[in-house]
């Protein structure tokens, strides 16, 4: 196993089209919920519990070598939004294409051409893992430090919120990503029956609205 592929994996510039996308961010900062850092603190911990806890167990999941299909069928089912649905199949294929590049494996090759049209995310990043020689804790760990990450650096470019500040979010929430990995990989371990779908009602419905601006910075 190499750490230095979590490395790569987990970095922001990986070109897999994350930088796009808010995670909600843009909609919140327009409602007036994220106005400064702790703010913004208190959004990503609410994405880390709920979809992001969501997300790191369908990615523990995929890495552990569950049934990549069925668990794009539990992700369907655990978004409810179908512009979440279609953010998460859209970002999906982007990461394909970046993973097939980078660790070429069977598992990707067979996975891409049951779901041409992209399958969700986390599924992706979870097989990527696992292509990679990573574990499950691993994949949980950086689908937890996206949740997070992308809305904090969406809102620096929303509110010119300090940089620095917007690292110190992160850097408080780090004990709380580290229990969110933990917990997604052991409900993996126990099968898809017992992934956990924890849901953000106010994100889905934001994210419905969003994808009705005429204008907007961010595409999710």
């Amino acid at each position: 196993m190499s750490r230095a592929a979590l490395l790569v994996l987990s970095d922001g510039r990986f070109p897999a089209g994350g930088h796009a996308h808010s995670g909600g961010a843009e909609p919140a900062v327009a409602g007036g919920r994220v106005r400064d850092a702790d703010s913004l603190a208190d959004f990503c911990r609410g994405r880390l519990h709920t979809s992001g806890l969501t997300a790191a167990a369908l990615a523990a999941a995929a890495a552990h070598g569950l049934d990549p299909i069925a668990l794009d069928e539990a992700a369907d089912a655990r978004t409810p939004s179908p512009a979440l649905r279609t953010t998460a199949r859209k970002l999906g294929r982007q990461l394909m294409r970046a993973a097939r590049a980078t660790w070429p494996s069977p598992e990707l090759d067979a996975l891409a051409a049951a779901r041409p049209r992209g399958a969700h995310q986390p599924v992706v990043l979870g097989l990527t893992a696992r292509s990679a020689g990573l574990d499950p804790v691993d994949a949980a760990h950086c689908v937890a430090y996206e949740t997070v990450s992308g809305p904090a650096t969406a809102v620096v470019r929303l509110l010119s919120l300090d940089p620095f500040h917007a690292t110190a979010v992160l850097a408080r929430l780090a004990p709380e990503l580290d229990r969110v990995a933990e917990q997604a990989a052991e409900a993996a371990r126990q099968g898809i029956d017992a992934l956990p779908a924890a849901s953000a009602p106010l994100l889905d419905i934001t994210a419905e609205a969003h994808a009705a601006w005429p204008v907007r910075l961010f595409a999710s």
